[in-house]
């Protein structure tokens, strides 16, 4: 039997257990394959000891309406920066590609799935350059990957995004508040924006267009009338003011290497009020909501036909390459192609335009 292990690594997303059921669906109309599944991305191989399970037809079944992961996931440390606890308390980081590697191929693995964004496959092109077999699958709520047209999870984020406007405006036009929603996407405003439209806000604030407060303080006031009326602000996370930055805290935790964005919505409804907005105002975080929970169908159906092309370029051999949606088609691209440039929103782009076009403010 041939074996092709398959690994989820980075945050969590709505759809990768879908990704998984596609793959271990097509591998088992081939006799020869046998897929196992690698425990909290490449901990589990790392791990003594190992950690990998059979994944089969059974043990997926019914998981592509499940949230998160069966086989787990993390953000942290991994084969070339794997963390040791020294004597004094304090980490060190060493590389342990090559004995992952050796293990990889003295347990009869073939071949390596992995599932997640441009930081997993910034590592699957490492490994890929060292000699081992891997193919990649996208994966991002933040849909910022340029080499596809969408990533998995996007969609589900956006409508939870959505939903949260919809709940958030009854409430809103029963108080006259102004009522601001932080939504994910790290350097991306792509839910934001997406949401925004879908939800009907008034504003909406993306790291791709830095905001003049006063602009948007004006956009808020002339919702109101006398003091009557409401208004709903969509920021994303890496929103910033002109000249201005991000709001982020540096994480303290072992291995983890991202900054932990979050507080924009705080920090403007702190700005409009020194700007001169009289309204009641307060601030919802969605936060992990938008990760969690059963994915939508249009992620679940984009999610299986990544984990079948994913199995099929293993097939063929065509290793070093991530699958990608290019419309109408499943290719694969090379994984220095999938990496080589983030997608953010264009300010000129059509959705922008469409935005502006029904009153949307961007605070530019």
């Amino acid at each position: 039997m041939k074996r092709v292990m398959v690994v989820t690594g980075g945050g969590d997303c709505p759809g990768l257990n879908a990704v998984i059921r596609g793959i271990v669906k097509r591998a088992a109309q081939e006799k020869d394959w046998e897929v196992v599944g690698c425990i909290q991305a490449y901990d589990g191989i790392l791990r003594e000891p190992t950690e990998i399970k059979v994944l089969d037809e059974k043990s997926v079944a019914g998981i592509h309406v499940q949230g998160g992961t069966i086989i787990g996931t993390t953000n942290k440390g991994g084969p070339f920066a794997w963390p040791v606890k020294n004597a004094d308390g304090t980490y060190s980081f060493i590389d342990r590609s090559d004995e992952m590697i050796r293990k990889i191929q003295y347990l009869g693995i073939d071949a390596v799935i992995s599932i997640g964004g441009d930081g997993s496959q910034k590592i699957s092109q490492s490994l890929f350059e060292k000699g081992l077999n891997v193919v990649g699958v996208p994966k991002t709520i933040d849909n910022d990957l340029s080499s596809t047209d969408y990533t998995f999870g996007f969609q589900t984020a956006v409508q939870i995004a959505s939903d949260g406007i919809d709940r958030l405006v009854t409430t809103a036009a029963s108080h006259n508040r102004v009522l601001i929603m932080e939504v994910m996407g790290r350097n991306a405003g792509w839910i934001a924006l997406h949401a925004a439209i879908a939800g009907g806000a008034d504003v909406c604030l993306i790291p791709e267009i830095p905001y003049d407060i006063t602009k948007v303080a004006e956009k808020i006031n002339s919702r109101y009338n006398k003091g009557r009326g409401f208004a709903i602000a969509v920021v994303a996370e890496g929103a910033l003011a002109k000249d201005g930055t991000m709001v982020y805290e540096k994480p303290d935790e072992v291995g983890y290497e991202n900054l932990r964005l979050g507080g924009i919505a705080s920090k403007i409804m702190k700005e409009l009020k020194a700007a001169g907005v009289e309204a009641d105002m307060r601030e919802t975080v969605l936060g992990h909501l938008q990760r969690g929970g059963s994915p939508v169908a249009y992620d679940r159906i984009l999610a299986t036909q990544f984990g079948v092309k994913a199995f099929e370029l293993v097939l063929e051999g065509k290793f070093g390459e991530m699958v990608a949606y290019r419309h109408p088609e499943i290719i694969g691209v090379p994984f220095l192609e999938a990496v080589d440039r983030p997608n953010f929103v264009q300010p000129d782009s059509a959705l922008v335009s469409a935005a502006k076009g029904i009153g949307i403010s961007f605070g530019d």
